[in-house]
């Protein structure tokens, strides 16, 4: 059958589908059913129709909404990385205590790679495996980074620890820095399984970084 035209995000609302139900639930139960796929199966091993048996859908309604199951796992991944910006927006805001500030971030990071670990551990094993994949990652990571710089640039002591550095190069490596661990905890690797591990490495490592003068013994 011929896939229907166009992203995900611009198909109508408040349809019927093939199967005779709202397509704004449809997509839903489309987006629910992929996302328990992904506990207990590689998305490089799903299939459409595996997501279609899950979901309790036809293949025509999964084609009014998805193009493939890649647009399925974009859309469950803008999901997760809206709520990672939701987590970070103590530290955005350039609070008056940075690191306090961080912490909660952090820890709310961590809490969301735990409750999207399946997502996103697939993105993570599969970003260079799709063009569209890809750019996906690659745009989404860069909203965190970009929020770094600007969160620096609004921040007098953190300009003034880093005068000199490339603060957006810093804040790649921070971000990146951040994705790998969190995705070593999603995945139940040592020793970063352990949260208080998790986040008082990263704590760390960005307060060492924005914050604290290391140069003087």
């Amino acid at each position: 059958m011929a896939k229907s035209p166009g992203p995900a995000a611009r198909r109508p609302h408040g349809r019927r589908s093939a199967d005779g139900g709202d397509t704004t639930d449809l997509r839903e139960s489309i987006l629910a059913a992929t996302a328990r796929l992904l506990t207990d199966r590689q998305f490089g091993d799903l299939a459409v129709s595996d997501i279609l048996a899950a979901a309790g859908v036809s293949r025509g309604s999964f084609y009014f909404y998805f193009d493939s199951k890649h647009d399925v796992l974009a859309e469950l991944v803008r999901r997760a990385v809206a709520r990672g910006h939701a987590a970070a927006a103590p530290w955005l805001a350039v609070p008056a205590d940075p690191v306090a500030a961080l912490r909660t971030g952090i820890t709310a990071g961590a809490e969301l790679w735990r409750q999207s670990a399946p997502v996103l551990r697939a993105i993570v094993e599969n970003w260079r495996t799709d063009p569209r994949l890809e750019a996906l990652w690659t745009e989404q990571m860069q909203t965190f980074t970009d929020a770094t710089v600007a969160q620096i640039n609004a921040d007098p002591r953190a300009r003034q620890r880093l005068a000199g550095q490339d603060i957006p190069a810093l804040a790649s490596a921070l971000t990146w820095l951040g994705e790998r661990l969190y995705y070593l905890a999603a995945t139940g690797t040592p020793p970063f399984d352990d949260q208080d591990t998790l986040v008082a490495t990263l704590l760390h490592i960005w307060t060492t970084a924005l914050y604290e003068d290391t140069s003087t013994p």
